[in-house]
């Protein structure tokens, strides 16, 4: 056992011994939290999910009242960001951006709208 492992063993040891003397000092019996792992997983994506498909009608209805060419320069805008984020090494924002920017093409031109550009 090295010291390190001695040392956050100790300090575990320690904290514990605190917790137990201020329960009992307050009269507090720890219980456990019993959840099915479904229900866990299940609340973080009902809310992702809601969420997401609100921000997509939103998107949509937007989309719908643009002109061609205001789609063109929202196309334009968003080839430039990704490839900004790109350039900052930021690929999770550019990944974000190339889907934005696929999802404006699809719903512009009813197609998958797939890009030449390498990121």
């Amino acid at each position: 056992m090295t010291d390190s492992m001695k040392k956050a063993i100790g300090e575990t040891e320690r904290r514990r011994t605190k917790q137990l003397e201020h329960n009992t000092l307050h009269g507090i019996t720890p219980k456990g939290v019993f959840k099915q792992v479904r229900d866990l997983i299940d609340g973080v994506y009902s809310e992702k999910a809601g969420k997401e498909a609100q921000e997509r009608e939103i998107e949509k209805a937007r989309i719908e009242d643009m002109s061609e060419r205001d789609i063109a320069k929202e196309i334009k805008r968003l080839e430039k960001l990704m490839m900004e984020h790109a350039r900052n090494l930021e690929f999770e924002n550019a990944a974000r951006v190339r889907d934005q920017l696929a999802n404006l093409r699809a719903q512009a031109f009813g197609g998958a709208g797939h890009d030449n550009v390498v990121v």
